[in-house]
């Protein structure tokens, strides 16, 4: 249980599904209550299946292109720490590729549970790069059902915390808000780093026994 709520409590840092309260807010002004609901469970059904397939499949994507996993644990803590440092700079909507621009063609789809909001919103390069990292960290297959079991509980957060988003923005508001994403912010930058960490280690070693 302590393997599966640090799982849990990593993903749900770099996802931060808080942050993205005021971007799904901003996103859907007009629906009606029956309309947000739907919208919610679509971007948590969205967002687990997303992150599910790219976590069974991700290592034959990595093997395909001839990715060592050591290059894969210092890209993808470089991309998490960016990630981090965004939040903490306030800029989440921005690191997550929703500018402007998107912001606007999303208010003139029928549906934005899929893009933006489940990817690159709430999926993105930061909580992929995380999974496959977990899956080859854990190459037994009762850790790795763990880990997709926190994936599809975390989808269930998401799910609730879209769900209850206009109360969480009354409640919390701009300030609030903004203040849960910098300390997530300071938690991913500490996940990104120590990925980096992992990776260079791991990476000299092989080297020094080759050599």
């Amino acid at each position: 249980m302590t393997f599966f709520f640090a799982t849990l409590a990593a993903l749900f840092s770099v996802v931060n599904p808080l942050g993205a309260v005021p971007v799904y807010l901003a996103l859907t002004p007009d629906y009606t209550p029956a309309e947000r609901r739907k919208t919610a469970l679509n971007t948590g059904l969205w967002f687990t299946a997303i992150l599910l397939v790219f976590f069974f499949i991700g290592q034959y994507i990595l093997g395909f292109f001839g990715i060592d996993v050591n290059a894969l644990r210092i890209a993808g803590g470089i991309v998490i720490f960016t990630s981090g440092l965004a939040l903490l700079n306030g800029k989440f909507a921005e690191s997550r590729a929703v500018n402007n621009k998107v912001r606007k063609e999303a208010l003139e789809k029928e549906d934005v549970s899929f893009a933006p909001m489940a990817m690159p919103m709430l999926s993105g390069p930061g909580s992929i790069s995380l999974l496959l990292s977990m899956y080859i960290q854990n190459p037994s297959w009762d850790a790795r059902t763990l880990i997709a079991l926190s994936v599809i509980v975390l989808g269930g957060l998401v799910f609730g915390i879209l769900l209850l988003a206009p109360k969480l923005f009354k409640l919390l508001g701009h300030a609030g808000l903004k203040a849960v994403s910098r300390i997530m912010g300071f938690i991913v930058m500490a996940i990104g780093v120590q990925y980096v960490i992992k990776g260079v280690v791991d990476l000299v070693l092989e080297l020094a026994k080759a050599s």
